[in-house]
């Protein structure tokens, strides 16, 4: 596609550009994936996206390829170790909360038989929902699903994932799709 229209947001950066192009609102089903998605955007809390995309690559590798898992049976002595990689971020609290909500994370996916399918029973219909905004402040940073999916999560026990977040994550994985009405990668 030559010249494509974008997101407004994802501009000025080749890699935020490539995350908007490939990655942002198209639908995740596999819940991996959604384990990714989930933990890094609770290492995000309070920080850009950017920051974090840029040390996706490390995260991967600190967290044994988001293999939840695996995660789920990290120890302090993990802790400690991931306290000293200086390619994540080194937040105690956002590590352990990454070990607590794979825990969690298992439970749910026992429970539905997928993360996934924890997500679409809040969804209208079990469908994504698609916005459509014409301008990025007609995009909101929460919304009343949003609101639901982080209150039972927090009920569950669920870290570093409100509202915001939980949108955040919606929008990553395209359960909310709101890429702008004329930006060439909206479907």
């Amino acid at each position: 596609m030559k010249n494509p229209k974008r997101c407004g947001w994802c501009e000025g950066d080749a890699l935020y550009t490539k995350y908007h192009d490939k990655e942002w609102g198209r639908l995740v089903t596999c819940d991996k994936t959604m384990f990714e998605f989930l933990t890094l955007e609770a290492a995000q809390a309070g920080l850009s996206w950017i920051t974090v995309l840029r040390k996706r690559e490390n995260y991967r590798k600190a967290f044994a390829g988001f293999d939840v898992k695996k995660v789920a049976k990290f120890a302090e002595a993990d802790v400690e170790r991931l306290l000293k990689n200086e390619g994540i971020i080194r937040n105690r609290l956002k590590i352990a909360a990454a070990i607590s909500n794979a825990k969690l994370f298992i439970e749910i996916q026992k429970e539905f038989g997928s993360f996934c399918n924890y997500i679409k029973q809040f969804l209208p219909n079990g469908r994504p929902v698609v916005n459509k905004p014409k301008t990025l402040a007609d995009i909101p940073a929460s919304s009343p699903l949003s609101d639901a999916i982080a209150k039972d999560m927090k009920k569950r026990g669920f870290k570093f994932f409100g509202t915001t977040i939980c949108y955040a994550h919606l929008q990553a994985t395209g359960y909310v799709n709101d890429h702008l009405a004329d930006c060439d990668f909206c479907k």
